[in-house]
């Protein structure tokens, strides 16, 4: 992509806003506007199409939550969302990404890491940290009927998928990259991604992070029966 990538920060911390700000103009990334709380972001979504909108998730009069559910809902070409924490295990953080956020970061992030997820997530691809993003999946994904309306209900019917998806799903889940589930399964790279891009298209999925979520909270893959698998997954 040649066209500079356009960011929204969202939070209701001025420092947090202006060490964002001052992090990503040095790499080059245009941030086109700010607001302080979710009613602000989503009015500044519709104003300014941004590309990325780094969300926090607790702000006031409309939290990050539901301002993501309200940028993500509707016409095709809304911006990918990363949601930006104090803390991981959250149950927050996790209905955010059901929702179809793109993946998190803690606000104690790198400036690399900052960059490198606002770059990732442009592209497409979700941000998953694997440590991080799977202890959260693992942690709330039994627990979802818990929290009501907090957590948007996913396509949880694996039906429509045919027996060599649901174990390219159920390695996806674990943290394989699509090289390293080519290699598994024998398969070239580019079938991999076909078969990812046709298991997100029958489940209705925005990206791998969804699709995470939906094999954990189906059973396909199950805390601590080989879900503790460390591997990189920020992939396409």
């Amino acid at each position: 992509m040649t066209e500079p990538l356009r960011v929204l920060l969202a939070d209701d911390q001025t420092l947090v806003r202006t060490g964002f700000r001052l992090i990503l103009r040095a790499d080059g990334i245009e941030v086109v506007a700010e607001a302080t709380n979710g009613v602000e972001a989503v009015e500044a979504v519709r104003r300014t199409s941004p590309d990325v909108v780094l969300m926090d998730v607790r702000m006031p009069e409309m939290d990050g939550l539901e301002a993501t559910r309200r940028i993500l809902t509707g016409a095709s070409g809304h911006p990918r969302v990363i949601i930006l924490t104090t803390f991981d295990l959250d149950r927050y953080v996790y209905a955010a990404l059901s929702a179809g956020a793109s993946g998190f970061l803690l606000k104690d992030v790198t400036p690399e890491q900052l960059t490198a997820a606002v770059r990732t997530v442009r592209t497409g691809d979700a941000l998953l940290a694997p440590t991080i993003t799977r202890r959260l999946v693992q942690r709330f994904a039994a627990q979802t009927q818990t929290y009501g309306a907090d957590v948007p209900a996913l396509h949880r019917d694996l039906a429509p998928l045919t027996p060599r998806e649901l174990e390219v799903l159920g390695l996806l889940a674990r943290g394989l990259s699509n090289a390293e589930l080519a290699a598994r399964l024998h398969l070239a790279e580019a079938t991999v991604k076909t078969h990812v891009a046709r298991i997100l298209a029958k489940l209705g999925l925005r990206d791998r992070v969804q699709a995470v979520i939906v094999a954990y909270e189906t059973g396909l893959v199950s805390a601590g029966a080989g879900g503790d698998v460390e591997q990189p997954t920020e992939q396409r």
